[in-house]
């Protein structure tokens, strides 16, 4: 819920309830956030030490590296309850110097790319985020859903045959858990029931101990012995701003998703300051960076019903206890209970009205394609960065096109002061795609020597569009013609004033 008020200069403040004192509060709301906060640290300790190998570093890199950033994103963070940690999306931008510079180039483009994130976030980067159209947010959501699930399907190849059934009664006991109690979270039951039932009746099947080893010690401080000098900046810069824009376009992403979800609003800018600080203190401990986690945050925010900042320290925090403190007992959880979790997490996110036939039908076939170009490219590259500014420019070009022919100009000749005149009225937007076609639509030849164009009903936004009136201009003039230009609003008057004669030769 969020609550809007004013305040005395009439600024909008946004609350989003319930808050940490609220919950703080309430034992109902505080565990629920406790319980929350312990499945997600659950389903991030494989998925940390997954993605550490992609990066081809230590396990420990990837596991310290969410505890870090987790805890400090629920205190620097813009949206509540969003889970940030070790993603894959950064650890396949940055593997490349882990492998061919070594661990402390790896860490000093880790520290770099968080800087890079505070100079944008400064820069104002996350008010792009009003630009991207709903199609290309439901074609993520979807690409999000079956990259949650494509990535399961590793655990489920080569394995013994009750890693199946165990899968299936994961899913079993979260579709049945909620509608016999709410005080629990349903994939918190799923494991612990799956769990039990593994250690009591010896069933030897993959287990998160045999995904890696688990640290045995608190994380500490690691500055990258790295010459500070321009050709360090040259190989780790590349790096550290392709996993500053990654991480930040995830995790204003997954805001926004959050904020859809929960009815609320989120600080954005906020949310990419902490995404940049939350990175440096990774860095700083030795860790691999992130951005906000899309499967997590949805175990946490869906399926929990997390709504505070509790949830996210306590992830962070539960998670250093249970690698360090509770190896021993983590290690054994069987593989299929988080499988089952995260099958649920990818089932929940996939937007499934979006491909009903009824929807389809009703749906502009431009917004369609926009929706599937985002889905192919994202499943396609593994990268949600490379899908969502794919959609984007897709839908940028197919709008362009379509406001493009909604430029009419309509021509009559009349009797003025004994003189024949063309009239010639322009209607629409003009802009490069419309006003490409402009000079194409006026009869230089046949008109009279007077010609009038009325463009009270159009605007100006471009330098292409007065590029173009000018040489509709030089185009009668050659002929020997008189053109006047009329009826134009101030803000088109002005700007044209201002370009008309320097932007082109007219021809």
């Amino acid at each position: 819920m969020t609550v809007v008020t004013r305040t005395r200069d009439g600024a909008s403040r946004y609350r989003i309830e319930p808050t940490v004192l609220q919950a703080l509060r309430s034992p109902r709301l505080l565990t629920r956030e406790v319980l929350a906060g312990l499945v997600v640290a659950l389903a991030l300790i494989p998925e940390a030490i997954a993605f550490s190998l992609i990066a081809g570093v230590d396990p420990r890199v990837g596991l310290f590296s969410s505890f870090v950033m987790a805890v400090a994103i629920a205190f620097l963070g813009g949206r509540p309850a969003m889970i940030t940690a070790a993603t894959g999306a950064v650890a396949l931008v940055i593997a490349p110097v882990a492998r061919e510079y070594g661990m402390d180039y790896f860490i000093a483009t880790v520290l770099l790319g968080g800087l890079f994130q505070i100079v944008l976030a400064v820069l104002g980067v996350a008010k792009l985020m009003r630009f991207i159209p709903r199609s290309v947010m439901v074609g993520f959501v979807n690409a999000l859903a079956i990259l949650i699930f494509v990535a399961q399907l590793p655990q489920l190849f080569d394995v013994p045959w009750l890693v199946y059934p165990l899968v299936v009664a994961g899913l079993l006991i979260m579709f049945l858990m909620p509608k016999i109690t709410k005080m629990i979270p349903a994939p918190l039951g799923a494991i612990v029931l799956l769990t039990g039932a593994v250690l009591v009746f010896g069933w030897h099947v993959p287990a998160v101990g045999d995904q890696g080893e688990l640290p045995h010690s608190l994380p500490q401080l690691f500055i990258p012995n790295v010459p500070l000098t321009l050709t360090t900046l040259g190989i780790i810069a590349p790096y550290a701003l392709a996993m500053a824009v990654v991480g930040l376009l995830e995790s204003l992403m997954t805001a926004k998703l959050v904020d859809d979800i929960t009815d609320s609003h989120s600080r954005k800018t906020r949310e990419a300051l902490g995404q940049g600080a939350a990175n440096i203190l990774s860095g700083a401990f030795g860790g691999m960076g992130g951005c906000a986690m899309i499967g997590q945050t949805m175990i946490n925010v869906k399926a929990s019903g997390a709504r505070t900042r509790i949830s996210t320290f306590l992830a962070g925090v539960f998670l250093l206890i249970l690698v360090v403190a509770l190896g021993d007992v983590v290690a054994v959880i069987p593989m299929a209970a988080l499988v089952a979790v995260m099958f649920l997490v990818a089932f929940g996110t996939f937007d499934w009205h979006s491909i009903r036939l009824a929807t389809l039908k009703r749906m502009p076939k431009s917004e369609t394609a926009v929706m599937l170009i985002t889905v192919i490219a994202t499943v396609w590259t593994h990268n949600l960065a490379v899908g969502v500014v794919l959609g984007v420019l897709t839908a940028m070009i197919l709008f362009a096109r379509r406001v493009a022919h909604f430029v009419t100009v309509t021509r009559h000749i009349a009797e003025e002061n004994t003189a024949a005149t063309a009239y010639y009225a322009v209607d629409g937007e003009l802009f490069f795609a419309s006003s490409n076609d402009l000079t194409t639509q006026f009869e230089y030849s046949h008109d009279p020597d007077r010609i009038v164009i009325d463009m009270s009903r159009s605007h100006i936004w471009d330098a292409s569009t007065v590029a173009a009136l000018d040489a509709i201009v030089t185009k009668y003039e050659h002929k020997g013609k008189n053109v006047t230009l009329r009826g134009m609003n101030e803000a088109t008057a002005r700007f044209h004033d201002r370009l008309t004669g320097s932007v082109g030769n007219g021809h």
